[in-house]
C-alpha cells in the first residue's frame, strides 16, 4: 500500500448539521506518511481524524457523519489542528494538546478512555480492554467500539490486537495499523 500524499496538498471547509450553526463542523485535509488525513472540529473539540488514500472519500465519510455539509475551501483556522495531528501520526509520543469531542455511547466512551490509557509501544487484546473496563465478557463489543472510533491516533485503537498478539482489522487498514505500531515499538 502506498501512503504518499504531498504534505502541503490541503483542502478544507465547513460542514453544517441540518439543525444549523449549533453543530458547525470545520475541517481540513492534508497529507502524512500514512496517506491522507482529514481533521474535523466542532465547537467542543476534534470530532474526527480520518485516515485513507483519497481526500474525497474521507470528506464523504465526514459528510455522512454530519449531514447537510456544504463544500468549502481550505480553512486556515484548522491549520494548527491539522499540523498537530500530522505530528502525532509521525511521532506517537507527541502530545496532541487539543480537546476531543467524543460522540458515542457510554460504553464506547469507556472503551475509548481505556485505549487512551495504553501507552505508545504497548498493546492490549480486546479481552484485556474489556476486563479493564469491568466488562470481561464484552471483547466483541470492545472490537465494535474500536471500529466506531472516529478519532484515529488520538484514540489509539491501533494498539488493540488479537488475544494471540496478531493484528486484526483496523478501520483505516491493517497496513496503517502495522506502520503505527512499528513507529511505537521500543528501539
Amino acid at each position: 500500500m502506498n501512503f504518499t500524499l504531498k504534505a502541503n496538498d490541503r483542502t478544507g471547509g465547513t460542514l453544517r448539521n441540518s439543525t444549523g450553526a449549533a453543530d458547525l463542523i470545520r475541517f481540513a485535509a492534508g497529507g502524512c506518511s500514512l496517506g491522507t488525513v482529514v481533521v474535523a472540529r466542532s465547537g467542543h473539540g476534534l470530532c474526527a481524524i480520518l485516515l485513507g488514500d483519497e481526500t474525497e472519500a474521507l470528506i464523504a465519510d465526514l459528510r455522512r457523519r454530519y449531514p447537510g455539509a456544504a463544500d468549502g475551501q481550505y480553512d486556515p483556522d484548522m491549520a494548527d489542528a491539522l499540523d498537530r495531528v500530522v505530528t502525532l501520526v509521525e511521532n506517537p509520543t507527541a502530545e496532541l494538546g487539543l480537546p476531543l469531542d467524543l460522540r458515542g455511547s457510554d460504553f464506547m466512551q469507556e472503551v475509548w478512555q481505556a485505549l487512551r490509557d495504553i501507552p505508545p509501544g504497548a498493546t492490549a487484546s480486546y479481552g484485556e480492554v474489556a476486563r479493564r473496563i469491568g466488562a470481561p465478557a464484552s471483547a466483541r463489543a470492545v472490537a465494535r467500539a474500536c471500529a466506531a472510533n472516529p478519532l484515529a491516533v488520538a484514540i489509539p485503537c491501533h494498539r488493540v490486537v488479537r488475544a494471540d498478539g496478531g493484528l486484526s482489522g483496523y478501520r483505516w487498514g491493517v497496513d496503517r495499523k502495522r506502520a503505527l505500531l512499528a513507529r511505537e515499538a521500543p528501539r
